[in-house]
């Protein structure tokens, strides 16, 4: 027995795709500097260091006194002479009105006017110790620094941006179809 038979052909479709890329473009120029850093202003103020020195008894003790000072060493000693000139004369004047009381007091008296005293050595060291006064002020120094504040005027640029944008194309290359028959 025959039976019919329903027979089927198809054709797919075919679509065809071609592209154009999308084309972007972007610069950045780049910014137009304008800085300027003035100078920070500065004062100073000093005062001076002060320094003195006494060098009076330092001076005094080399033997380099003033004429003033010389001076009045001079008239304490000779004033110091002086009193024991008096004494010594005193003394032999006593011994001398009581010579009756026996000895030789004219010869007594010559051998001590010319009994030469001992010397001694002394070391001294010259000038003394601590013998130079120093006085010392130190200086102060003011420094006042008053900064100034930067000037910009720096101008962007925006950037230069192109777009393209891409594009596609659809083709149909086979149209579908159908065939259907029946086979007996």
């Amino acid at each position: 027995m025959n039976i019919p038979k329903l027979q089927i052909q198809s054709t797919k479709a075919q679509i065809g795709l071609s592209t154009q890329k999308a084309v972007q473009e972007i610069e950045q120029p780049k910014a137009n500097l304008d800085l300027k850093q003035p100078k920070a202003k500065m004062t100073m103020e000093s005062t001076k260091s002060k320094l003195s020195l006494d060098t009076l008894e330092a001076r005094e003790s080399l033997d380099l006194r003033s004429s003033i000072s010389r001076t009045a060493e001079v008239a304490k000693y000779s004033e110091q002479q002086l009193m024991e000139g008096l004494v010594i004369r005193a003394q032999e004047g006593d011994e001398l009105m009581k010579i009756e009381n026996g000895g030789n007091p004219i010869s007594e008296q010559s051998k001590r006017r010319w009994k030469q005293p001992y010397s001694s050595i002394n070391i001294q060291f010259l000038p003394k110790a601590d013998s130079v006064k120093v006085n010392f002020e130190p200086g102060k120094v003011d420094i006042r620094i008053e900064p100034q504040e930067v000037i910009n005027n720096t101008t962007i640029n925006k950037p230069i941006h192109n777009y393209t944008p891409g594009k596609v194309k659809v083709d149909l290359i086979q149209e579908p179809s159908l065939k259907i028959d029946w086979l007996v």
